[in-house]
């Protein structure tokens, strides 16, 4: 197995993903930021931090699958959403669970962060995804 997920014991518990991951694999897959954006560039989920979410781990998803990875070889993920206050949280996760089944998403997730900044790529983009993975 190239990626394991764990969350030692005294760690701060429950959140929808792991604290840790160990990787043993050799090729290093790094899916830089993925928006809301269909295949010729148009804006996916406007105004949307769900949809938005759900469309930008779709398009990680596609990022892995060219390198030959999946969620499964996924270990750390990072989220920048633009604006973010906690109210959003209940959205930002709505967006994760539509397409956790449709990914393969694990549960927990491998670890990951949501970072909260000023702003994204352009007004339009609530949030961003990137993907780090190995592969054997």
């Amino acid at each position: 197995m190239t990626v394991q997920l764990l969350t030692p014991s005294g760690m701060f518990e429950p959140v929808p993903y792991h604290h840790v991951s160990i990787g043993t694999g050799t090729r290093h897959v790094h899916v830089a930021g993925q928006i809301a954006r269909d295949a010729e560039g148009n804006p996916v989920a406007t105004g949307d931090l769900t949809g938005q979410v759900a469309h930008a781990l779709r398009n990680t998803a596609r990022g892995l699958a060219g390198a030959g990875a999946s969620f499964a070889d996924v270990v750390r993920l990072r989220f920048y959403v633009a604006r973010w206050s906690p109210d959003m949280y209940p959205a930002f996760i709505a967006g994760i669970e539509q397409v956790r089944e449709e990914l393969g998403l694990p549960q927990p997730l491998p670890p990951l962060s949501a970072i909260g900044v000023d702003y994204l790529f352009e007004p339009d983009v609530l949030v961003e995804v990137e993907a780090d993975a190995l592969l054997d």
